[in-house]
This record gives C-alpha cells, sequence and structure tokens, in this order.
C-alpha cells in the first residue's frame, strides 16, 4: 500500500544529489550520508537496493563510489518509489494477485482505482532532472513541476 516510507523518501534524496553531480564521476557513500544527513549503515542498505535494481551503478577502488547508471532525465519519481518501496497503490485490494471477491460489485472499487490513477500519473509527471535542477525547498504541490 501507498504509504511512503523514510527508506523511499531518503532514496529519492540521494537519487537526487546524485543527479546534481556529474554523471561520469563517483560520489562516496560518506560524502552522500554527510550531505543527506543519514547515516552510512541505513544508507548502505539503500544504495544497495538502488544498485541491485539497477538504478545506481557502483565502482571500487580509490576513486569508487557510486552514480546513476543513465540520464537523470530518464528516471521518475515513480520508478524511484517503485523500486525502494515495491508497491504503490492506495489500497490492498489494488495491489494484490490474488483478486477481491467483491471486485464486481465493490461500490468503492472506482474511488481507488481513481486514487491510484492519479497518484500514478502525477509521480510519473516529474523526473529527476526536474527535481535536480530545482533550488532546495523550492517546489511546493501547489506550484507543480
Amino acid at each position: 500500500m501507498m504509504k511512503i516510507s523514510t527508506r523511499g523518501r531518503y532514496a529519492l534524496r540521494v537519487m537526487v544529489e546524485l543527479a546534481r553531480r556529474s554523471e561520469k564521476k563517483t560520489t562516496s557513500l560518506r560524502s552522500i550520508a554527510e550531505n543527506q544527513k543519514i547515516t552510512p549503515k541505513y544508507l548502505e542498505s539503500i544504495i544497495a537496493l538502488l544498485v541491485r535494481e539497477q538504478l545506481v551503478a557502483s565502482s571500487r577502488g580509490k576513486a569508487g563510489g557510486y552514480r546513476l547508471s543513465r540520464p537523470a532525465s530518464q528516471y521518475t519519481v515513480y520508478d524511484i518509489l517503485l523500486a525502494t518501496e515495491g508497491d504503490l497503490s492506495p489500497v490492498q485490494c489494488l495491489s494484490s494477485s490474488i483478486p477481491c471477491p467483491m471486485e464486481k460489485r465493490c461500490p468503492t472499487l472506482p474511488v481507488w482505482q481513481g486514487l491510484q490513477k492519479v497518484t500514478h500519473d502525477y509521480l510519473r509527471s516529474i523526473t529527476l532532472e526536474q527535481l535536480a535542477q530545482l533550488p532546495d525547498g523550492e517546489f511546493s504541490f501547489r506550484d507543480g513541476i
């Protein structure tokens, strides 16, 4: 169900930070942790997930670190949150692989389907590149992007 966890919020912040840096240069875990005020141990688990989902590339060695695996314009907020949260459905009956027994006659199903469409469309409309170009704190829900 869609309740964005701390992991999802931090992952989005990490991705914005990486997008603001050169696409070719890597950034150390320590630098990201310091800039984002995330404990290194917790950040390790977030980065591992982002690498596993192929959103972030890693390299080892003295000049090693992390970078985006593709241009920031090719990521949406939806992509990042889906990778970290696993499901972005507003209610269980839309996220379950087991059909709801009330699906054919549920009077509230269209409400939940509409909510899911609006939120998914909204999250898909914002790219990582757009977020990275905004000064911190400049975006508000009323403004849109």
